[in-house]
């Protein structure tokens, strides 16, 4: 949150249209809010300098799917956050398992059978 205040803080400072425009955190370049084409156009850059490799936009999607429920956020609720119609959808195909959920699975099926 601290990260975000400064940010908005700074753009603030740095930038007329942030103080006249809707007081987003993000703006597009005017001050307005972000349209879906300018971070897709903008998201190769991004992704260089944050070293995410070949990742695309809407891999983010499912990371914050897989996030929301490992921090035990009710599948319902995380459905309803990324829109889906289907709570299938959510679970079967945003939804991953780490490498370590599995191995601690694992670890108690191995501890239950002695």
């Amino acid at each position: 949150m601290e990260a975000l205040r400064a940010h908005c803080k700074q753009q603030f400072t740095e930038r007329s249209d942030c103080r006249e425009g809707h007081g987003l955190v993000f703006p597009s370049r005017l001050g307005t809010p972000m349209e879906p084409d300018n971070l897709r156009r903008s998201w190769g850059a991004i992704r260089k300098v944050a070293g995410l490799g070949d990742m695309r936009f809407h891999d983010l999607r499912h990371t914050c799917v897989t996030l929301l429920l490992n921090l035990g956020v009710p599948p319902q609720v995380v459905r309803d956050i990324v829109g889906h119609s289907d709570i299938e959808v959510t679970m079967t195909i945003y939804a991953h398992v780490s490498l370590h959920d599995k191995r601690n699975a694992l670890g108690k099926l191995g501890d239950a059978l002695g």
